[in-house]
């Protein structure tokens, strides 16, 4: 079976100016179905490009990369955005709901806009989205009336609404306090076994990454070599 990403030498420059910022200098890797996936490394080291370029919300300046079987570069933007709704859920940092939407209408809302689908079938996936992720009694609140962590549950349960093969998560658990920040990791644990979900995180979260299978350091744009101590890099499980 093909990975459900692979990266070839990938390269991201930026035009800052008359300045160029390499962002990735060659990064190179594969990631399978269900995986739990952690990019981590410091600040600016090219995660959350990372995560833009398999998201297709950008596409790489060299090299390859390939996603459920589709080369994202080769897309325009319409296209990328039809594939990205049919393929990929993203988590953001800052949670990214609507403010004058109830928490079910934030989850049923790609339903309605990326992957038109009947109300009786939206209700259904809906329900059993809040159900699963413990926020049925919140079902009628607006985002300003629950907390951090229940913002972070309505973001998990719309990434998953329109069941895509992959969630890209940029650093979930910044805004949450420890003892959210676990819940909020074993829930989606708990999903990517149940439903076989492949998730992909950048995180500094150190909790973070002492959970994935698979774990990667960026630094400067570039993969690091695998110690002894890990299997960062080169898609060795952990």
């Amino acid at each position: 079976m093909q990975p459900l990403v692979i990266a070839k030498d990938l390269v991201k420059i930026y035009q800052a100016g008359e300045v160029e910022v390499k962002a990735l200098r060659g990064v190179s890797f594969e990631i399978d179905s269900g995986q739990f996936v952690s990019f981590t490394g410091p600040s600016g080291s090219g995660k959350t490009t990372l995560l833009n370029l398999i998201g297709s919300l950008d596409v790489q300046t060299s090299g390859e990369l390939i996603v459920a079987g589709q080369a994202v570069n080769q897309l325009n933007i319409r296209q990328r955005a039809n594939f990205r709704g049919n393929n990929i859920g993203i988590i953001f940092q800052d949670f990214n709901l609507i403010p004058v939407l109830t928490v079910r209408e934030n989850i049923e809302y790609p339903l309605l806009m990326v992957k038109p689908t009947p109300a009786a079938e939206r209700h259904k996936i809906v329900s059993e989205l809040m159900e699963k992720v413990g926020i049925t009694e919140q079902a009628e609140k607006f985002p300003n009336q629950i907390s951090g962590g229940q913002k972070q549950r309505v973001a998990i349960a719309r990434a998953l609404s329109t069941a895509p093969k992959l969630v890209l998560a940029d650093e979930p658990t910044a805004n949450l306090d420890k003892a959210t920040s676990t819940r909020i990791i074993d829930l989606m644990k708990e999903l990517k076994n149940q439903l076989g979900t492949s998730f992909i995180f950048s995180t500094h979260d150190p909790r973070v990454v002492s959970h994935a299978d698979v774990i990667y350091v960026l630094e400067d744009g570039q993969l690091q070599t695998p110690t002894a101590e890990n299997t960062m890099g080169h898609g060795g499980s952990k």
